[in-house]
């Protein structure tokens, strides 16, 4: 499952801007004519989890991961994310890798946009999104009907929001994004995890502010 995931991301990545990259350069004035635009983040991500005992300790999952956005109409548009994180003795003697991907849509407001004046081109964007996918859990434990495996895999729902600020036309930073990530591995309670991801990072746009 781990190198569709990865598969599906580059897939999406890069339909998402080639597609937006080649429709500006075939339109010189797209960026003032059209609200088509586009943004993309790389991000340092970390994640909350709890572990399914008794006394319910937690954790933190840290990795990185990369999203792109592409703006149709009025802020509207879809996203795609993949996360990909690593904790070590969550408990004693196992570790816990997993990447996961999601896609959905996603809602963008700028709130912001610097001092009136053609050279500031500094903004601010605030945007929610519902994304649904997979995730890949690997080199950890996982009870199951058939026994304890180190892999297992799942439905996942990531839904959250952010903030980027934008200092130039094309690039900026992911000031925060906060999201409630949910999913169904095994785990020998309840078989799903309710976790709390943040991020930050760097930020780049295409197209119409």
């Amino acid at each position: 499952m781990r190198r569709p995931i990865c598969g599906s991301l580059l897939l999406v990545g890069v339909c998402l801007l080639t597609g937006t990259g080649a429709w500006a350069q075939q339109n010189p004035d797209a960026q003032n004519q059209s609200p088509v635009s586009a943004d993309l983040a790389i991000t340092y991500t970390t994640e909350m989890g709890k572990l399914a005992t008794a006394n319910g300790g937690t954790f933190w999952l840290q990795g990185g991961g990369a999203d792109a956005a592409v703006n149709f109409w009025e802020g509207f548009g879809i996203a795609a994310n993949f996360t990909g994180g690593l904790a070590s003795n969550v408990a004693p003697g196992v570790n816990l890798n997993q990447v996961e991907f999601t896609a959905g849509p996603r809602y963008t407001h700028q709130v912001w946009t610097g001092h009136s004046g053609k050279t500031d081109q500094r903004r601010l964007q605030l945007f929610g999104q519902g994304l649904f996918g997979g995730v890949h859990a690997f080199g950890g434990v996982f009870p199951g009907i058939s026994g304890v495996t180190a892999t297992a895999g799942s439905f996942a729902l990531n839904t959250g929001g952010g903030m980027n600020l934008y200092l130039s036309r094309s690039l900026g930073v992911r000031l925060l994004e906060a999201d409630y990530v949910r999913t169904w591995l095994p785990n020998n309670g309840s078989n799903s995890q309710n976790d709390m991801r943040l991020s930050f990072g760097i930020a780049y746009h295409i197209g119409k502010h």
